[in-house]
């Protein structure tokens, strides 16, 4: 069940560069809102990933040295 899922995500992701590289291209507007939403996510976890990093780094009292 778990690869399932796992592949069903990969297939969204893929479909969503597809869709990305398509609009670029000049797809029909179909393709262009599923490429803004594709990258409105990518934006979404990127932000969320370099919050986690800093919340971690704060909590590791680590000075850098």
């Amino acid at each position: 069940m778990t690869v399932l899922v796992l592949l069903g995500v990969l297939a969204l992701a893929i479909g969503g560069c597809v869709c990305v590289v398509w609009a670029e291209r000049g797809g029909p507007r179909w393709v262009r809102v599923v490429a803004t939403l594709t990258r409105i996510a990518g934006e979404v976890l990127r932000g969320a990933g370099k919050h986690q990093r800093r919340s971690l780094n704060r909590s590791s009292g680590g000075d850098g040295d």
